[in-house]
């Protein structure tokens, strides 16, 4: 929906990782970083061109372990 309004795919990625991380100060997560922590996801596409594209999840990885 924040696509919908008016802000940039990119925009909205921040504000629900690093910008969010920092407003609650979790100065240990929110970012991809050596020693942070972290959860990731492997996408088909590039949602930051094309917010849809998070709907694309190929791989995961949680507490270190690959999911499929």
């Amino acid at each position: 929906m924040m696509v919908d309004y008016g802000m940039k795919p990119l925009d909205v990625l921040r504000s629900a990782t690093s910008i969010n991380a920092d407003a609650f100060h979790l100065a240990d997560r929110g970012r991809v970083k050596a020693g942070l922590l972290a959860d990731l996801v492997i996408l088909e596409g590039d949602p930051s061109k094309t917010i849809a594209d998070l709907y694309r999840v190929r791989v995961v990885m949680k507490d270190g372990i690959l999911y499929k």
